[in-house]
């Protein structure tokens, strides 16, 4: 088994993206994405990662993981997208990577209606948002295969707002690169961690103080059809950092 990669060949490859596998069951379990010799500096893992696990697990054995180069040639960003989209293929839960790929949210696996309206909704009526509505992008957070649980733990906190002026909101929009994904009527805000369970990042209760979080439902049909899938861009800032907007902002 080769070690590294001469110089010419480096040149040819450009960036590529790579996979492991193990060598006696050919199933995949890691993917990613590099330059030079990238695909190698695995081998000198010593973590405790599960990818460093399963590569000792390998060499017990007395064999080496299977490396191959999925594709090469690549510019820096198309070899993220080919690397969300092969993660994706193969499930997140089916490989060792810690985290999807980089251009997942945007470019990976999406259900063909949702990527229709991605590209091509409609734009939300600005005399639909009323005051007691509030816009909250989610961006960082988002996922293509998110359940519809996941998505409401996404969009629910925990949020930097002002109580008082929460406490008036009755809808809350999640929104994800400019698009309605849904709409959730607001039972009760709360602060920080006080209803959360199964949120992965969940932090410390000192490092959320001051911070707030909602629990509710999803709305009425009637309300969902006039925001879901469609576009609310134009109320949003280019570079705007805020991820909430109210209502009464947009009039």
């Amino acid at each position: 088994m080769i070690k590294s990669f001469s110089s010419k060949t480096k040149e040819a490859l450009k960036y590529y993206v790579y996979v492991y596998s193990d060598p006696d069951t050919k199933e995949p379990f890691y993917v990613g994405k590099g330059k030079g010799n990238r695909a190698f500096q695995h081998l000198d893992d010593q973590s405790e990662t599960d990818k460093a696990n399963k590569i000792n697990d390998i060499r017990r054995r007395g064999k080496e993981p299977t490396i191959e180069i999925l594709v090469h040639g690549l510019d820096n960003k198309t070899a993220l997208k080919v690397e969300a989209a092969a993660i994706d293929l193969i499930g997140i839960k089916n490989l060792t990577n810690r985290q999807r790929g980089h251009e997942s949210s945007s470019y990976g696996k999406i259900e063909i209606s949702k990527l229709e309206a991605r590209y091509s909704s409609e734009d939300v009526n600005k005399e639909d948002i009323t005051n007691n509505m509030m816009l909250i992008k989610i961006n960082k957070r988002y996922r293509n295969d998110m359940t519809p649980f996941e998505l409401y733990e996404a969009t629910r906190g925990y949020w930097s707002v002002n109580f008082e002026r929460a406490k008036g909101i009755d809808y809350v929009l999640s929104v994800y690169d400019g698009m309605v994904l849904e709409v959730y009527e607001v039972v009760e805000w709360l602060p920080a961690l006080s209803t959360f369970m199964t949120r992965p990042d969940k932090p410390s209760h000192e490092s959320v103080k001051g911070r707030y979080e909602f629990v509710g439902r999803i709305a009425d049909e009637d309300i969902r059809k006039m925001f879901v899938d469609k576009s609310v861009k134009e109320f949003f800032s280019p570079g705007e950092q805020n991820p909430f907007k109210y209502g009464e902002s947009i009039k």
